[in-house]
């Protein structure tokens, strides 16, 4: 099935770096904001690779720290897709006998399989620089870096441009809701949010932060955060993050 065509278009979220907001009754601002906080950790973590120096302990434990919670949230995200939203889309599409859609959904997952040893080889850079001052390590950790930059932004591109077409033809924005539900929110327990929280809106721009506040709990989420999660936030970031 497609949209209805009794549901409405909505504004869509363009954030720095984003590729496309292709237009439909679907509101995909968390799909966004979670691509934006993807592309700026890849980028504070491509930048400090080559400027921490292999002796400094301290802060390369911070930093594989800190690339074990990119990790786990962009593992999630993409079982979240490859359990809920691209098995949801493949039925709507084949339904329709949209075999393009299929090739493109197809495309979604393969990609997911080349980023993930990118993934796992990267993790394990920042924990042998963790324990040894390894220039060696460093040099190879720099070079898996620059490489999962290009294909990660790649597949947030493509996605971004095709596949969230595809949202916007064949979902509705309930459909929406559940898959966030079911397969995204669910991922998270309460000991998690405050970091989760703080990671999506950390270095938000701020003619989007208001918009972006209201669509994960309002108001009352913003005094949480500039009270008591943003600081102890910002002060592990300028941990791991000091010599950038």
């Amino acid at each position: 099935m497609t949209a209805k065509a009794t549901d409405h278009p909505v504004g869509q979220l363009m954030l720095p770096g984003q590729a496309a907001a292709p237009p439909g009754p679907v509101d995909l601002i968390a799909m966004y904001v979670i691509h934006h906080a993807f592309r700026r950790d890849l980028a504070a973590f491509r930048a400090a690779v080559p400027a921490t120096p292999v002796e400094d302990r301290a802060t390369w434990k911070a930093l594989a720290e800190r690339w074990e919670r990119f990790y786990d949230i962009l593992h999630k995200h993409h079982t979240g897709e490859d359990a809920g939203l691209w098995p949801l889309l493949r039925a709507r599409a084949d339904a329709a006998g949209d075999a393009e859609a299929r090739a493109t959904l197809d495309a979604m997952e393969a990609e997911h399989g080349e980023v993930d040893p990118l993934l796992a080889s990267c993790a394990v850079g920042f924990d042998r620089l963790a324990s040894l001052p390894d220039a060696d390590a460093r040099d190879a950790l720099e070079v898996r870096i620059v490489a999962l930059n290009e294909r990660l932004g790649q597949h947030l591109a493509h996605e971004e441009r095709d596949a969230m077409a595809l949202v916007q033809r064949y979902l509705t924005h309930a459909d929406w809701e559940s898959l966030e539900e079911e397969h995204f929110k669910s991922a998270y327990g309460p000991r998690e949010m405050p970091f989760v929280a703080s990671w999506a809106l950390y270095r938000l721009p701020e003619e989007h932060f208001t918009r972006v506040r209201d669509s994960m709990a309002g108001r009352p989420l913003e005094v949480i955060w500039r009270l008591f999660w943003r600081r102890p936030f910002e002060r592990r970031e300028r941990a791991a993050f000091r010599h950038v």
